[in-house]
């Protein structure tokens, strides 16, 4: 028992200095000016720069409604997968991990193709307005289509590690007996019982959107990431420390969501 405690410290040790030192060399980078010392003014000066809190809000808006619109997605998906066509997962586990194989330049390069067609063939129909609303540089609904087929590998996941713990037709029988509809079971029933899942996911999709960088820059929009990349031609010390931010604040939201979902509700004894 006391060579596996040491083994798995020797693990932990190992994989938190492989996390640590980039970080610990990225923060000295961002401190340690020639000629000055230390100095926090590449922190400092992160609020002040052109662009930076309008490409965050962007990307903060781009990311929930990715999660909103993959959860309103999958959720009900899942649930009558796994109630009415359970022969069909393996089906749809497969067409979910897809986005994983998929090179995201290939699929960018799908995208743009898309977009370019559009606009010549549909010029005469009422999609034509579509297709120029859902490329509007202020709320690019397109990076959210983007985005939400890319999570889906990662939501997939989540929920169903979340449906595999909890007895999901009993809780829909049970609801639909005391006289709820299907949409009130699946409310007031099942999505109580998968809250873990539900933030997993949403933590998920979070990152995803805040640290993707290719599809965005490809079409032309300049989220987070892409500002990053730019400012980091001209500020390099500034970059990384957004970078540095970034990674702290990601890390926050982590363990946030982690004694969240952590927490059981106290039952009730009559």
């Amino acid at each position: 028992m006391a060579r596996l405690n040491l083994w798995r410290w020797g693990v932990l040790g190992i994989a938190g200095l492989y996390f640590l030192v980039p970080l610990a060399a990225s923060v000295v980078f961002t401190v340690d000016v020639p000629g000055q010392g230390i100095t926090f003014d590449a922190y400092t000066q992160i609020f002040s720069t052109d662009g930076f809190v309008s490409a965050l809000l962007l990307s903060l808006e781009l990311a929930l409604a990715t999660i909103a619109v993959v959860l309103l997605l999958m959720v009900p998906a899942m649930v009558a997968l796994r109630l009415g066509a359970p022969r069909l997962r393996p089906v749809v586990e497969v067409v979910c991990s897809l986005p994983l194989v998929v090179p995201p330049i290939a699929f960018v390069a799908g995208i743009g193709t898309v977009l370019k067609w559009g606009p010549d063939h549909l010029s005469r129909t009422p999609l034509f307005e579509t297709f120029m609303a859902i490329q509007n540089p202020d709320f690019p609904f397109v990076l959210v289509l983007a985005y939400v087929v890319m999570a889906l590998p990662f939501v997939y996941r989540a929920l169903d590690a979340g449906l595999r713990a909890v007895d999901v037709r009993t809780l829909v029988e049970a609801a639909r007996s005391c006289g709820a509809g299907w949409p009130q079971a699946l409310v007031r029933a099942v999505l109580p019982n998968l809250r873990g899942a539900l933030l997993n996911a949403s933590f998920l999709t979070l990152a995803l959107v805040l640290g993707e960088f290719t599809v965005a820059q490809l079409l032309g929009f300049q989220p987070f990431a892409v500002w990053i990349v730019n400012v980091s031609g001209s500020q390099a010390q500034l970059s990384v420390a957004v970078s540095v931010l970034s990674l702290l604040v990601t890390w926050v939201l982590l363990l946030v969501l982690a004694g969240f979902g952590g927490r059981t509700r106290p039952t009730s004894r009559g």
